[in-house]
């Protein structure tokens, strides 16, 4: 579960100072599919990189499975992250010479979980639909495969909360359709947390629960239609 209790951000100081989260209280449970939504500049890419911890907030609170985690030390931090968490962003960021399993592996050489690294990105790109492609390289596939590829590789150490930050705003409708609906099965049959930043209403069907952010409050809680 994590648990956000009066968050803050502000950026620079004095008179142009910039309050991106001005008080935010939340919770997402454990092995649900939420969704931040909001006009652009309503604090959802903050909200989501403190959560994250990929960013520091100004004030507050964050519990993350019970762990007090602004209070761990920057060493602690990353490898909470690293072990813990995992994050797809709109960029896939893979590296070109490597091909797809090698891409994929790449964090857990960094873990300490590293014990069949080969194989468990082997199944984890079996599950995201591109096992037969292990051995092609970034460049050769589509730009929905290599955001397919980007979820498996934060999936690797078995993170505890998937973070995306807008997955889809690069792709097409159908492949951005693909990667909602591999969250949804992530969700539905493994009981993946996700906790996804987005900006498309069509969005909303795929998800548990929408938080809406306005000028870096939570401005109210939806269920989508039929849920």
């Amino acid at each position: 579960m994590i648990v956000a209790r009066n968050l803050k951000k502000i950026y620079g100081q004095g008179l142009s100072a910039t309050h991106a989260l001005t008080g935010v209280d939340l919770k997402v449970r454990q092995g649900e599919f939420v969704a931040i939504m909001g006009r652009s500049g309503s604090g959802k890419s903050t909200l989501l990189h403190a959560l994250g911890l990929l960013d520091m907030p100004s004030s507050g609170e964050i519990y993350i499975d019970g762990v007090d985690v602004l209070k761990l030390k920057e060493r602690e931090k990353a490898r909470f992250r690293l072990e813990r968490l995992g994050y797809v962003f709109q960029e896939y960021s893979l590296l070109g010479e490597l091909n797809i399993l090698e891409n994929v592996y790449l964090p857990a050489l960094c873990s300490t979980n590293q014990e069949n690294h080969r194989k468990r990105a082997a199944d984890i790109l079996n599950v995201v639909g591109l096992g037969e492609r292990l051995s092609h390289y970034p460049g050769e596939i589509s730009g929905g495969e290599q955001q397919r590829v980007a979820i498996a590789r934060a999936l690797i150490n078995e993170p505890g909360t998937l973070f995306a930050d807008e997955p889809t705003a690069s792709l097409d409708a159908n492949s951005s359709k693909v990667v909602l609906e591999l969250f949804q099965a992530l969700n539905n049959d493994l009981g993946q947390t996700i906790v996804m930043v987005t900006h498309e209403p069509e969005d909303e069907k795929y998800v548990d629960r929408v938080i809406w952010l306005k000028d870096g409050l939570v401005e109210k809680e939806t269920l989508p239609q039929g849920k």
